[in-house]
């Protein structure tokens, strides 16, 4: 049995990761080591690695990556069931989340999930800081015993769970939140992960019409496949194009909801423009703090449109993705999201490939 394991390290901003090796820690008693099985590249890895997201100024190597799913390879005395009282061992898959509260702040009193130290043990952690583990582009991950553990259902693969922790989750909480009524035509800016998970929820919510925005043909063509009723490709139709696309195909005069999951600020106002009055926008991909967006407040205020977003979920959302998924894996192809798998070696290849939109999903298998 190996004493050493392999991490992904981002050097500084905007440099090629690197792989170096850390001692295996010794688990605490409520503590669990996880075996990675694969990791998720997802589109704030590739913002993070440049200094985005939150404005990460990386003074010292860090580790990168949230989206994953392993198997226990060690876990503390006292660990005897997952957050659902579901007995587990060493050897069974599990989902868990990449963040965990503090349980103190305002957010976490009024059970919002919007705590703002939940990237305490991930997210700007030196990588040679004990326990060394703290990111999914590696071997291992080192998950505390406050964060949230889920088995994961037998019959359900990687590539279908590792996305979950942080896209799928993202989407059906979202979603959840914005609410959709039956019959609902909604718009999907945005067809990568997030994007295509979006149309297999919001179809199962109920919604009538389903139109996808985005500028990739084969994200365009899996979206179709995936179950929308029409895609517009940004390059070929103009804003005006989409809009009155959407007035003529809903029902209400425009969008009942929309969702953002390009990450573009750029497409803020014209996601305000499709939505009908008192209709609902739901903002999750624009993450990047100190990037601006021009809107119109007037657009909002005089149709009694309302904005909301989500940047992270509650504890409910995973077993409930685990188990949306197995329900419907035969519905719908999610098998076709994660698109490329590359080894730990080719991280760099990885994270390029998926800032080029060469790939819908890509996945490190170590």
């Amino acid at each position: 049995m190996s004493s050493l394991g392999r991490v992904a390290v981002l050097p500084g901003v905007s440099e090629p990761m690197e792989i170096r090796e850390y001692p295996l820690p010794e688990v605490g008693p409520n503590d669990i080591l996880v075996k990675i099985s694969l990791a998720t590249v997802c589109g704030s890895d590739v913002h993070f690695s440049k200094g985005g997201g939150p404005g990460l100024s990386i003074n010292t190597p860090i580790g990168l990556g949230h989206e994953m799913v392993g198997r226990i390879y060690a876990a503390g005395k006292d660990v005897m069931s997952d957050s659902r009282g579901v007995p587990i061992t060493e050897g069974d898959s599990i989902s868990y989340s990449y963040f965990s509260n503090c349980g103190e702040c305002w957010s976490c009193v009024s059970n919002t999930a919007a705590c703002l130290e939940r990237y305490r043990n991930w997210l700007g952690v030196p990588s040679n800081e004990h326990p060394y583990f703290h990111a999914a582009f590696g071997e291992y991950y080192y998950l505390r015993g406050d964060h949230w553990i889920f088995k994961v259902p037998d019959g359900l693969s990687d590539e279908l769970a590792s996305p979950v922790n942080c896209a799928y989750a993202e989407v059906f909480y979202g979603l959840h939140k914005v609410g959709i009524t039956l019959e609902d035509t909604v718009v999907i800016q945005g067809a990568g992960g997030l994007g295509l998970f979006a149309i297999a929820v919001a179809r199962e919510m109920g919604a009538g019409k389903i139109v996808v925005i985005d500028k990739v043909s084969d994200r365009l063509n899996l979206a179709l496949e995936m179950g929308a009723d029409e895609t517009l490709d940004v390059n070929v139709t103009s804003v005006d194009d989409r809009v009155s696309r959407i007035k003529t195909l809903s029902t209400t005069e425009g969008a009942d909801v929309v969702v953002e999951v390009t990450g573009s600020p750029s497409v803020i106002q014209e996601g305000i423009d499709i939505l009908r009055p008192g209709g609902n926008y739901m903002l999750i991909g624009n993450i990047n703090l100190g990037v601006e967006s021009s809107i119109q407040p007037g657009s909002i205020i005089r149709n009694s449109k309302t904005i909301s977003s989500v940047v992270v979920y509650e504890s409910w959302v995973i077993p409930r993705v685990l188990n949306f998924i197995m329900r419907t894996q035969n519905k719908y192809p999610y098998h076709k999201i994660v698109s490329e798998t590359y080894s730990l070696e080719d991280i760099n290849l990885a994270i390029n490939a998926t800032e080029e939109k060469s790939v819908i999903r890509a996945a490190i298998r170590p």
